[in-house]
């Protein structure tokens, strides 16, 4: 899952931009809000933490352009501000949650897979489908067998992306786009390769090719 954290403290910006990678996801980093009003209606992410006290353009500002353009990009809010006033108009302008400073990581990444999870329509619980139940938090993923297998950072990308996602076809293109960051090197020919990974360790048939299309993760299993 791809984010885009617009924070423009020189020191919390890139801690927290470090914490979410280590947490799985591709994450861009943009410190002025003209600049991030551009990136989240460019590219394709999956969700926006967006601080409202920002340079160039004021976040509150930002998120009430987006949802003015009918952009329904999921954002939550995250600023020093913890007013009841300022929560409602984060609210009003679209926010779907609010993070007042200062707060602990693992308060950020239980409302990011949350808002994640309800935005694609899923329980906000284990993810789990397809007899998989990935561990989010040690990248652990258990097969219906119950033995566990060890995620590499792009398999668990790879893989939580397609079980946020069941039964729909993905296309390379996609999966390339929700893996990394806006300045990677993407070469979607990759993908196959960590696909494959993948087949190896959660089994064969659950993650299926439609060719020219792309892939898809099997709901059913017999």
């Amino acid at each position: 899952m791809r984010i885009l954290l617009v924070e423009d403290d020189p020191h919390l910006g890139p801690a927290l931009q470090t914490s979410l990678t280590e947490a799985g996801y591709a994450v861009d980093l943009s410190a002025d809000g003209v600049d991030a009003e551009a990136l989240g209606d460019i590219e394709p992410y999956d969700l926006a933490v967006l601080d409202l006290g920002l340079p160039e353009r004021a976040g509150i500002e930002v998120l009430r352009n987006w949802r003015q353009r009918g952009n329904r990009l999921p954002v939550i809010i995250l600023t020093a501000r913890s007013s009841w006033e300022e929560k409602v108009s984060g609210f009003k302008a679209g926010a779907d949650d609010y993070l007042a400073k200062p707060f602990q990581i693992e308060e950020l990444l239980a409302r990011i897979n949350a808002v994640l999870k309800r935005a694609v329509g899923l329980n906000t619980g284990p993810l789990q489908c397809s007899g998989l139940l990935l561990n989010e938090d040690t990248q652990r993923v258990t097969l219906p067998d119950q033995s566990e297998e060890e995620l590499t950072a792009t398999e668990f990308k790879l893989l939580r992306y397609l079980m946020m996602h069941p039964g729909q076809i993905v296309s390379k293109q996609t999966l390339t786009e929700h893996v990394y960051e806006y300045d990677a090197d993407r070469d979607s020919n990759v993908i196959e390769v960590y696909i494959n990974r993948l087949r190896h360790k959660i089994g064969a048939t659950l993650i299926q090719t439609r060719r020219g299309q792309g892939y898809v993760l099997v709901e059913d299993i017999e």
